[in-house]
Parts: C-alpha cells; sequence; structure tokens
C-alpha cells in the first residue's frame, strides 16, 4: 500500500509504500527519553520506501545517546513525523511515525511494547 503523511503544518510532507498491518509488521511504543515524551508510534520500513515530497531543507534534525538515529521534525510546527537510521545490519530505515499518516486507523493497529529505556 502506499500512505501518505505530513507534518501538522505540512511543510514536510512524504510517500510511504509498505504493509502497516501485516503479520511481521505493526508499530512499535518505546519508552526510551525521546519516544516516551513525544509519543510516537513507529513502523519501521527501508529507508527507500519513505518518499519526500517536500525539501529536505524544510526538516530538522535531532540525535541524542549513540547519535546513529536522525530524530526528523518541523522546525515550524514542531512534529516528528519520521526518523532515519540503520539498523544493526546495516540497511538503511526509516521510523515512520503512523500518527503523520492520513486516514489510518491507529486503534486497529497492533502495538508491540519495546524497551529503549533499558538500553
Amino acid at each position: 500500500m502506499n500512505y501518505t503523511g505530513s507534518c501538522h503544518c505540512g511543510r514536510i510532507a512524504f510517500e510511504v509504500d509498505g504493509e502497516l498491518a501485516g503479520e511481521l509488521t505493526g508499530v512499535v511504543a518505546c519508552n526510551c527519553s525521546i519516544c516516551r515524551r513525544k509519543g510516537a508510534l513507529m513502523w519501521f520500513v527501508p529507508r527507500a520506501a519513505l518518499k519526500l515530497k517536500t525539501s529536505e531543507s524544510d526538516m530538522a534534525s535531532y540525535s541524542f545517546n549513540k547519535h546513529v538515529i536522525k530524530h526528523r521534525f518541523c522546525p515550524h510546527c514542531g512534529i516528528h513525523p519520521f526518523g532515519e537510521g540503520r539498523r544493526p545490519d546495516g540497511v538503511e530505515s526509516a521510523a515512520i511515525n503512523v500518527r503523520c499518516l492520513d486516514d489510518v486507523d491507529i486503534e486497529s493497529l497492533p502495538v508491540k511494547h519495546y524497551d529503549g529505556r533499558a538500553l
């Protein structure tokens, strides 16, 4: 499926391809210091599945701890639509905040809880 999404003000807009509710997919709620505060529900996809519809210059980034994930957010409205990084096997990946996707019934998605606080 193809999904569209954006930050609140629309300055960061994107499309993402994949199966959001497939057997091996779903969303992740992490309790690390940043995810807990922003309340994001993340869907992990290959970075190539994420297509920006706006300029990368419209985004800001934040990294912390080991600085391996770029937490992308809008400098105008403050919303965090996705993050970028590499999986442990080196594959480039994106973590899509499903709360920023259009026309998705978030309540129907299976949520996996991840103990990022323990890392």
